[in-house]
């Protein structure tokens, strides 16, 4: 980690010169003097100790932020069920509930580039982590199904502004380590989920089968990220103020215009919004498929940890590979193909070999770090990894709000699994024709259409 950038003298409203390209030395802060380039500066060692320090602390932070963003809604549905009964919820308010990340994901997204340029990224995210352990542990003591949304919806606003944040904080203080870091990031996402698919019925039987305790448990995982991310922006003293903000509001304009006329962008957010749309239906719905094809309450959830532990090996290893490309279209095409055989598999025979299908599922489902890399890949400062973070993940997370409400609808109107899952199958199709687009070796600095 000694070659991530020292934050300390970071400030939320500067913008650090334009990342290097990946494998190339960072330049040291404060060299002494540009009339001697031959003579390299040599840190003292106590200084040069404390760097690594705190960088080896931020790569710690960002793995314990990506553990706590999915366990907000693998929890759920892994005991969708007796929330449903304790609250009195029909399967189309179920539908909605699913739907209220990427509505959350939409909407907040398009929010932190200001919020990280008044704040600076690393505040929004560690208030993104408050707004995780309060929305997670308040959640499980009400009894009104539209408080429990309220406040599943603030949860998920933390985890929307940490989506579209910890890349850009990846960019901007390990800009030579862009790729080994997305896939730390990724890893641990997956970490996150598995482990609160396959603990969370277990966990909620030995406290006594309360749904509520099994839910809440996994704010007290929040509450321990947000201490470290605390001492890391005590540590990295962030400043904001208005004198920031116009050395910042020119780049960040200037950045802004060629995403929006970039075709690269638009096939990113598709991208997005379609993977995700497979992500949180599959999420969301799976344990209740496995349940209804004859699978034990607690063996589904087995079973969707599985999907995600299949995605922790593969998202740390994805990003790293896709980098060494000049594009990343084979690997847009054979996850594509996962998610296909795994969906129809779940259609025709759901109860047979669904370990099968898990594993294909779980495969699919690593078009999300994928997608992630891109980001790092189509965008040369961080700067532009903000813009584009922004708006691929607000668009393509608003694209996908319908599929878990459809999905819902569906099932309740057919009492069957064959249309939904038909429906989630058929739709990796224009998956893979916009990923392909996206996977291109190009620079949305560079594009102007029209």
């Amino acid at each position: 980690m000694s070659t991530a950038a020292d934050p300390s003298t970071t400030e939320a409203g500067s913008r650090p010169p334009a990342a290097p390209p990946a494998g190339t030395p960072t330049a040291q802060p404060a060299a002494p003097s540009a009339a001697q380039p031959a003579a390299p500066s040599v840190a003292p060692p106590a200084r040069t100790a404390a760097r690594d320090a705190a960088a080896v602390l931020l790569a710690v932070a960002v793995a314990a932020a990506a553990v706590n963003l999915r366990p907000v809604v693998t929890s759920l549905g892994a005991l969708l069920d007796p929330v449903r009964d304790g609250l009195g919820m029909s399967a189309t308010t179920a539908g909605l509930l699913a739907a209220v990340p990427p509505l959350c994901f939409a909407v907040l997204g398009v929010c932190a580039p200001g919020l990280a340029r008044r704040m600076g990224p690393v505040a929004v995210v560690t208030a993104a982590m408050a707004a995780i352990a309060a929305g997670v542990l308040a959640r499980s003591f009400t009894g009104s199904a539209v408080v429990f949304l309220l406040l599943t919806a603030l949860a998920l606003a933390g985890v929307a502004l940490a989506n579209v944040l910890i890349p850009v904080v990846i960019k901007r203080y390990f800009p030579d380590r862009v790729a080994p870091m997305i896939g730390l990031y990724s890893m641990a996402l997956s970490v996150g989920t598995s482990l609160a698919a396959a603990t969370t019925v277990p966990l909620t039987d030995a406290m006594g089968g309360s749904w509520r305790l099994g839910l809440g448990v996994w704010g007290l995982l929040a509450v321990a990220a947000l201490a470290v991310w605390l001492v890391v922006l005590f540590l990295r003293r962030e400043k904001a103020g208005p004198a920031a903000a116009p050395a910042t509001a020119a780049p960040a304009a200037h950045v802004k215009l060629p995403i929006l006329r970039s075709r690269t962008a638009w096939a990113l957010a598709a991208f997005f919004g379609l993977q995700s749309t497979s992500a949180y239906s599959a999420m969301g719905w799976l344990p209740k498929i496995y349940h209804d094809a004859g699978v034990s309450e607690s063996a589904s959830g087995v079973l969707l940890a599985l999907v995600m532990a299949v995605s922790v090996p593969v998202s740390f290893l994805l990003p790293n590979l896709a980098a060494r490309r000049g594009d990343q279209r084979l690997y847009v095409v054979v996850l594509g193909l996962c998610g296909i055989a795994g969906f129809l598999g779940l259609m025709l025979a759901a109860g047979t070999v669904p370990w099968l299908w898990a594993v294909l599922v779980g495969l699919s489902m690593c078009a999300f770090p994928l997608a992630l890399t891109m980001l790092g890949l189509r965008a040369r400062t961080p700067g532009g990894v903000t813009q584009l973070s922004a708006f691929a993940q607000s668009l393509g997370y608003l694209i996908s709000i319908p599929g878990p409400i459809l999905m819902g609808a569906l099932y309740q109107g057919t009492g069957r699994w064959y249309l939904p899952l038909g429906l989630l199958a058929l739709l990796l199709v224009p998956q893979m024709l916009v990923g392909l687009r996206a996977a291109r070796a190009r620079h949305i600095e560079d594009e102007a259409v029209g």
